[in-house]
């Protein structure tokens, strides 16, 4: 082998390991904020992704049956991704009197994703006065998400969905 092949080889070999590298390094980094709309169209099915301006992002609602008047407010401020974090959620009656002694479920995800929270947050603490404390929540990616409760107080249940448009 001459000297200009060897060195076609190695220029080769070395930029084929730069990029690999590279991509391994730089693909946490960029990845999700341009494979996540591509994911979201083509393997997920949504070829309509959701425009945040599009969303009711409001922190108070009342459930889905009008049974309670729900808000939440967060420790953060604005909500960052990948960090876990706490909220107080606060449950009235439609006529604002406080809902005690509930029992609430939370669950949510990215719809447009596919999947869930990364965590399993619950209400840990019943607060008093309709207040709630909600633990465990944590978003690991930007982006359209939902959080949804499930609330049931002397006897009846209702639904309430919250959503939120993370790190955009």
């Amino acid at each position: 082998m001459n000297s200009q092949t060897k060195t076609i080889v190695i220029t080769t070999v070395v930029t084929v390991i730069a990029l690999v590298v590279g991509f391994i390094l730089l693909m946490p980094v960029f990845g999700p904020r341009f494979m996540h709309p591509i994911m979201s169209r083509y393997m997920h099915g949504n070829s309509n992704s959701v425009v945040s301006n599009d969303l009711d992002t409001s922190a108070e609602r009342l459930t889905n049956n009008g049974t309670f008047n729900v808000s939440f407010k967060s420790e953060l401020d604005p909500i960052t991704i990948g960090s876990m974090h706490s909220w107080v959620l606060h449950v009235e009656t439609a006529d604002g009197q406080p809902v005690e002694r509930a029992t609430i479920f939370v669950d949510g995800g990215m719809p447009e994703h596919g999947h869930g929270l990364p965590t399993a947050p619950q209400v840990t603490q019943d607060l008093g006065n309709g207040d709630y404390l909600v633990e465990g929540l944590k978003f690991q990616m930007g982006g359209w998400w939902e959080v949804k409760f499930n609330i049931t107080a002397d006897g009846t249940e209702d639904n309430v969905t919250f959503n939120l448009i993370v790190g955009g």
